[in-house]
């Protein structure tokens, strides 16, 4: 238990970014599921327009430093490999 009313403090605002942190992670793991979604519909047009939303998501939720950049980035380079993958069996 916080002994100091620093240490209280330091409790409560951990608290409230805590919450904050997760919805972020929630949104960035929400725009990862629609991008897999979309690429197993088969829809490369739309998987590639969700795909650039996602992206957006993806790098402000990076900036937020909730995740590491480089974790950012391989996040981006899977799924947009696995769209390039799409066009490749369907050619």
């Amino acid at each position: 238990m916080a002994n100091t009313a620093q240490a209280r403090k330091r409790a409560r605002q951990n608290i409230v970014a805590r919450a904050h942190n997760a919805s972020l992670r929630s949104r960035l793991r929400t725009a990862i599921k629609s991008v897999r979604k979309a690429i197993e519909a088969g829809d490369k047009a739309a998987a590639q327009q969700v795909f650039q939303q996602s992206v957006s998501v993806i790098d402000s939720v990076a900036d937020k430093d909730v995740f590491h950049k480089n974790s950012a980035a391989r996040y981006k380079s899977r799924l947009s490999a696995a769209i390039k993958a799409m066009g490749a069996t369907a050619a």
